[in-house]
């Protein structure tokens, strides 16, 4: 039976990994539909039909009222994402680029500060995906104009959300699920992370700095177009709802109210508003329509996939067998390098959910499950199969005519994420 289900469970990855690198997606009635979610799910169908896993022990898992299920964590997710999105279609990402890019004047150096720090800002407060896709068109765009090179801000744009994404427990969806698995409240998450986060991306700026110095040097020309959609009442209104939803994730320990419940209310609370706007002012709902088809609802299946494979794994004894390997040295540096290692062996949304298991079963876990999340976050810097935004972003870059060939990718992300990964654990062992 153990060998029956690491067969599943091998194959399951194996596929996935095949299909994100050869066949990400496929077209029906002329629209693009990805498909890496296929593989695991049959894994985990697989896994219940040869009795790997049983079908009752799922059900439990996914009704029971605890921090782990997986349930809460994808309403949590969606909410948050949906806040994010909603943001910018309201045109607020799309100016804030803007105000970066007139800010610059004619210094490289200066827009490749600037640039860095605010998508990091955005980054701690939103979504690492939203503001990575959002940007990346727009810094396109602009170096064309400029006819400067787009690859400084690319990759400074990419390490940027990479890295402080670890400073608040919303900042990625890794953060989020190894996290809330464990009942790390807002407050206790960022205590502890805040430095080791701080330094870690503090490290990445420098490092880029140091590479791309001497391209930096050369003088800005050019002419920004203002942004092509905004709505300021919808801005105020997204800013004020991630505001308010922000401020209530950090006290929400003391008011005994669990994360998804904050920001599924806020989500909703939001739309409420936009949509009586709409009706007010007698305009077609674009912003909530687009905002909608937006939402990764993939990462559903994703994630509840990856999730009964790790049921699977564990029943069968294989986590086990994972924790006393990891544990057998500083639990800090073996599982930050190992989850790292891992990310871009089965993407770090999979590892995730394997890693909250492996760190269960040991008797102190939280310092294995801060650096779990450490190597989550730069684990999509070695490789651009680590994170589905590092897959989503190479494929972006093809469309703008960018070329982003793996050993350039392992060249400034890769070794930028190793330093910035060890300065990050250094720092997070003296403080857990």
């Amino acid at each position: 039976m153990n060998t029956l289900c690491l067969i599943c469970c091998v194959s399951g990855v194996a596929f996935f990994l095949l299909s994100v690198a050869v066949f990400p997606s496929i077209k029906i009635k002329n629209k693009s539909v990805a498909i890496y979610w296929l593989p695991p799910l049959f894994a985990a169908l697989a896994l219940i039909a040869f009795n790997c896993v049983d079908l009752p022990d799922v059900w439990k898992s996914l009704t029971a009222n605890s921090s782990i299920n997986p349930l809460k964590i994808l309403v949590l997710f969606f909410s948050l994402t949906a806040i994010s999105v909603f943001l910018d279609e309201a045109g607020f990402f799309e100016l804030l680029a803007y105000w970066v890019l007139i800010k610059a004047k004619k210094s490289q150096t200066f827009l490749f500060t600037v640039l860095f720090f605010t998508v990091s800002l955005l980054t701690v407060f939103t979504s690492n995906d939203i503001v990575i896709l959002t940007f990346t068109p727009f810094i396109c765009y602009f170096c064309k104009n400029a006819k400067i090179n787009p690859l400084p801000y690319l990759v400074g744009e990419f390490v940027a959300a990479n890295t402080f994404s670890l400073l608040l427990i919303i900042g990625n969806p890794t953060n989020i699920y190894l996290g809330a698995s464990f009942s790390v409240s807002f407050e206790q998450y960022f205590i502890k992370m805040a430095l080791p986060a701080l330094a870690g991306g503090v490290t990445a700026f420098l490092v880029l700095f140091l590479f791309f110095n001497k391209t930096l040097k050369k003088p800005l020309i050019s002419d920004v177009l203002p942004p092509s959609k905004k709505n300021k009442f919808l801005m105020v209104l997204g800013l004020v709802i991630l505001t308010g939803c922000t401020l209530m994730l950090t006290v929400s320990g003391y008011l005994n109210i669990e994360m998804w419940q904050i920001c599924l209310c806020f989500a909703l609370i939001l739309f409420m508003i936009a949509a009586i706007y709409f009706l007010a002012t007698k305009q077609r709902a674009i912003a909530i329509k687009s905002t909608f088809k937006r939402i990764p609802y993939l990462l559903a299946p994703f994630i509840l996939s990856m999730f009964v494979m790790v049921l699977a794994l564990e029943k069968n004894g294989f986590t086990e067998k994972i924790a006393q390997m990891l544990t057998m040295g500083n639990n800090v540096f073996s599982f930050g390098a190992a989850s790292y290692l891992f990310s871009n062996i089965i993407n770090n949304i999979p590892m995730s959910v394997l890693f909250s298991s492996v760190c269960a079963k040991l008797s102190n876990p939280l310092p294995a499950v801060f650096a779990s999340i450490v190597g989550s976050n730069y684990g999509a810097l070695l490789t651009p199969v680590g994170a589905l935004a590092g897959i989503m972003w190479t494929d972006l870059l093809k469309t703008h005519g960018v070329s982003m060939r793996l050993p350039k990718f392992v060249l400034y992300c890769g070794v930028c994420s190793i330093i910035s990964l060890f300065v990050t654990l250094l720092v997070l062992n003296f403080i857990i």
